[in-house]
């Protein structure tokens, strides 16, 4: 009498074609998302915030108290990132690239904190009465925050940042009647400078 042979478990059946071939696309695209540069800033937007430091500085130089000339300036700040975060906006939207993709996200992650450090910052210096402080750290701040962001983002964007710390730093240890006019500079004049290289190289 034979015995019989044991069953054997069949071998797993390999996945799909499809599926395999599916997962390699998904992992190539996050690797190159993740690697890619955040290309939308735009370089028309750092005009526009130029124009609009350069006006600052004219109308804080006319004002006889200090809390005026902080307010001219926080108005315009507030105004360049308006209109700098539509211009973004609308230079992703025509180059097809997503504002929440990994070099977008990676960008705003970046140069975000060191601005909410600043506007911190600002808030208890003029508190303390260390209004003389101000505009450099100001700079300084700003720069290390378009530093960061830049990182993932083209070459000349961390350049300029560079140099709105070297302006920050100079600021701090110039007396502080010429505190405007590196404002005036900074926001003013690099931005105006940088943002036409970025809008001739890079697209607008």
């Amino acid at each position: 009498m034979s015995l019989s042979s044991p069953l054997r478990s069949s071998p797993a059946e390999p996945p799909a074609l499809h599926d395999r071939a599916m997962d390699n696309l998904r992992f190539i695209r996050e690797t190159m998302e993740s690697a890619a540069s955040f290309t939308a800033v735009s370089g028309w937007g750092q005009v526009a915030a130029g124009i609009i430091g350069l006006a600052a500085a004219f109308i804080a130089a006319r004002q006889e108290t200090f809390r005026a000339w902080l307010l001219a300036w926080l108005a315009a700040a507030v105004l360049s990132l308006l209109i700098s975060g539509w211009a973004i906006s609308r230079k992703a939207r025509q180059s097809k690239m997503p504002l929440f993709s990994g070099p977008a996200r990676k960008f705003m992650l970046s140069f975000s904190p060191p601005l909410l450090v600043g506007a911190l910052l600002t808030t208890v210096l003029a508190r303390a009465g260390f209004y003389e402080i101000i505009p450099g750290a100001l700079l300084l701040l700003y720069g290390t925050g378009v530093i960061t962001g830049g990182a993932f983002s083209v070459k000349v964007v961390p350049v300029m940042g560079l140099g709105f710390m070297l302006l920050g730093a100079a600021a701090v240890f110039c007396p502080a009647e010429w505190g405007n006019w590196f404002m005036a500079a900074g926001f003013g004049g690099l931005h105006l400078i940088f943002g036409i290289i970025i809008a001739r190289r890079y697209g607008g």
